[in-house]
């Protein structure tokens, strides 16, 4: 099992090209399951997610093509007819993305065996608004054995749906069957993510028709196909805000390229109050602190977007952690997601915790020690803390870093980290 292993002390310098977004490429590969025709994907992030779903959306009869142009992947997904409605407990396990492939399924196939999905252990997080919300547009739905069957043999039907609280994955799971239903369907409540206007831009591109993407109501009006399509993915805000903090942890000067600072709102102004100097162009950050000069503690507290993103509240803990002052860092949408603290006490942290809040009081020092990466967020807060840490560090298990991280010790070491990947 891979590991990583690096000694810190060494402030970040240099330029870190930020790669297409994940959480974006996920859903807009699973929409080749609405059209025969082709789907090209351009800006894909080379991680072992992508390789997971497109082995599934094998599985459901898409074909897959990458290609690699001055550094560009891109993916052509074609899937002329659904060979399979089966999304076997095998490969869903892997990946909790894998449910979206219900709504299209559904849309498109009427009919589909979804297994309940796994993912990172970082809460329950139910798929229950999915279903709720598929059933509203008309489906039957039964959970048998660890698996979602779910028929609409006359089709789906528009229907006005409200979410309970937002759901990135239930917004984007039935924006995409509601592209082929029959009639209107209004979306209230829904996630504003940008990676929910990337895939609308897409399915628009499709020919679906889409309005209010990005804001809490989006309206479809149903159509009866939808064709091909060429989409360039939106950069990675989690990657972008990653590396932002790790060049605030170790008082470095880096700048971010073909990014999306808009997408960060949240991250900058904390970084901001925090102490450390931030430029923006429209696609690059530049993020800079005096090494003389220690981190200011802030409050923290995670929502949903445009809000500080959850997927960034580890990596803000491990700045936080050799910060001056004490910082609260609440966790407002996953209640299991402070897996990361006992391995950053390991290092020397000082981190209380009360139900859903951190409380973090500045150290002088944090020393190497060897720790466990629990999820795909919490593994690179561990290496933003190996980074700032004096003696050698060893993060194990980072095969949850290759699940969102392109490259990420070849990232760092461009800018003069001292990290490197042990195969065993």
């Amino acid at each position: 099992m891979d590991r990583l292993v690096m000694r810190g002390g060494r402030p970040l310098s240099g330029k870190i090209a930020i790669s297409g977004a994940k959480n974006a490429a996920l859903p807009l590969m699973t929409a080749t399951l609405l059209t025969q025709d082709p789907l090209t994907l351009r800006n894909i992030p080379d991680l072992a997610d992508i390789t997971t779903l497109s082995e599934l959306l094998s599985e459901h009869g898409a074909e897959i093509t990458l290609r690699k142009q001055d550094g560009v992947r891109s993916l052509t997904l074609s899937t002329p007819k659904i060979t399979c409605a089966v999304a076997s407990y095998d490969l869903v396990r892997k990946m909790r993305a894998s449910i979206l492939v219900l709504g299209p399924l559904l849309a498109r196939h009427g009919e589909a065996k979804v297994s309940l999905p796994g993912g990172c252990a970082i809460g329950t997080r139910p798929v229950d608004l999915h279903l709720k919300g598929l059933e509203a547009m008309g489906a039957k739905i039964e959970l048998e054995q660890g698996y979602v069957n779910a028929t609409a043999p006359k089709g789906l039907q528009g229907a006005s749906f409200r979410f309970p609280i937002v759901s990135v994955g239930a917004t984007e799971n039935l924006l995409m069957a509601a592209a082929l239903a029959h009639g209107d369907t209004v979306l209230e409540n829904a996630a504003r993510e940008p990676e929910i206007a990337d895939l609308a831009r897409c399915l628009m591109a499709m020919g679906a028709r889409i309005e209010g993407a990005g804001t809490e109501t989006i309206r479809i009006k149903g159509v009866a196909s939808l064709h091909g399509a060429d989409h360039l993915v939106l950069p990675d805000r989690i990657e972008t805000g990653t590396y932002a903090l790790a060049a605030a942890a170790t008082g470095g000067d880096v700048l971010l390229t073909q990014t999306d600072p808009e997408t960060l709102g949240a991250l900058v102004d904390l970084l901001v109050q925090a102490g450390a100097e931030v430029e923006a162009t429209r696609d690059t950050l530049r993020v800079r602190r005096d090494p003389a000069r220690r981190l200011i503690g802030v409050d923290a507290m995670t929502a949903p977007f445009p809000g500080f993103a959850t997927d960034l509240q580890a990596q803000f803990m491990a700045c936080m952690i050799t910060a001056t002052g004490a910082s609260m860092i609440s966790e407002t949408i996953f209640e299991n997601r402070f897996m990361h603290v006992p391995e950053l006490m390991r290092m020397g942290a000082n981190i209380n915790l009360h139900g859903g809040t951190a409380l973090v009081r500045g150290v002088d020092v944090l020393r190497g020690a060897p720790v466990m990466a629990t999820d795909l967020r919490a593994s690179v807060s561990l290496v933003i803390a190996g980074l700032t840490a004096q003696d050698e560090t060893v993060v194990n298990r980072v095969y949850h870093l290759d699940r969102g991280y392109e490259r990420i010790e070849a990232k760092l070491s461009a800018c003069g980290a001292d990290i490197s990947r042990v195969r065993d």
